[in-house]
């Protein structure tokens, strides 16, 4: 008896399986990559200040390093500091030496689901340096500096000089077209500029005032300084943008309309029934084959019986 049912062949069954497999396997590799890239965080960093200066003491025989931050925070792992002063011991005689002090120092850093976010304010600020003890390097109303940057859009950079700045004792108009040089004789040289923003295609950074210094006074050698110093610096990096999720098959395609195909009879249908187009056995073919056996044993018995008689 013929079977319509057949059993897959077990090495073929096996082959089959590790083909879906692998091509199941990207699909799902894809969907990992992307859940671990959604995943990661942006970054933000704000500080106050950042001094990078070289101290030049006692005839430039000793040499002390002026490295100062004031409220340097970074994001996720920070958020906010305030404080309003930054001072520096070993440079003045063993006695702490304040380096800035404000009205108001804020900075902030901040990085939530797909945006960093940092920003400064400094307010009635004064810079000093050893060796001018008295004299302000650097003095100003207020500066702000912000970046912002957002997952999938074009990040964004700005700072804000409020009000007026004094350079060694002097008033100056600081643009943003160009560097600001302060030259005072007898005492030293400062060079500004203004709004230091850039941006790339995930990255901002704002700099509200960069200061290129280089101070000695009455050239006695008692605190030579020379460096630079950065007053309301925000950056920030945007997480990476959501991946966009793929269509189902079903939805991104419409299944193709099945073309139309010769005529096919069933198996067991009157052609087959009738044994006239097809030579393999149907399912009535044992039946007719049957019939006509018996068709033939009796017409060889009636000849049979016709000769007797005759």
């Amino acid at each position: 008896m013929n079977s319509t049912n057949f059993r897959m062949p077990a090495r073929r069954f096996a082959t089959v399986a590790a083909a879906t497999a692998l091509a199941a396997g990207p699909t799902a590799l894809g969907g990992a990559s992307a859940a671990h890239a959604t995943g990661e965080q942006g970054r933000a960093s704000a500080v106050v200040l950042r001094t990078g200066l070289d101290v030049s003491l006692l005839g430039r025989t000793a040499n002390v390093p002026l490295a100062v931050a004031l409220n340097e925070v970074e994001a996720p792992r920070s958020a906010r500091k305030t404080a309003l002063t930054a001072t520096l011991d070993g440079v003045d005689g063993g006695r702490p030496f304040s380096v800035l002090a404000a009205e108001t120092a804020d900075a902030k850093a901040t990085v939530t689901d797909g945006t960093a976010e940092a920003t400064t304010e400094l307010a009635h600020a004064k810079v000093h340096v050893p060796g001018l003890p008295l004299l302000s390097l650097v003095e100003i109303e207020g500066v702000t500096s912000k970046a912002t940057c957002e997952a999938g859009k074009t990040p964004t950079a700005s700072s804000n000089l409020l009000g007026a700045v004094t350079v060694l004792g002097r008033k100056v108009t600081v643009t943003a077209g160009g560097p600001t040089d302060v030259k005072v004789p007898g005492v030293g040289e400062v060079r500004l500029d203004l709004s230091t923003n850039a941006t790339t295609s995930r990255t901002a950074a704002a700099t509200a005032l960069q200061l290129r210094v280089s101070v000695d006074p009455l050239k006695l050698g008692v605190a030579a300084v020379d460096g630079t110093l950065t007053l309301a610096k925000a950056t920030c990096e945007a997480p990476p943008a959501p991946a966009a999720s793929a269509a189902p098959q079903d939805e991104a395609k419409p299944p193709a309309e099945a073309k139309p195909q010769g005529e096919v009879k069933p198996q067991g249908g009157p052609a087959k029934e009738a044994g006239l187009a097809e030579t393999g056995g149907g399912s009535l073919t044992p039946y007719l084959a049957g019939g006509a056996l018996a068709l033939l044993v009796a017409g060889g018995a009636a000849a049979a019986t016709a000769r007797r008689r005759g």
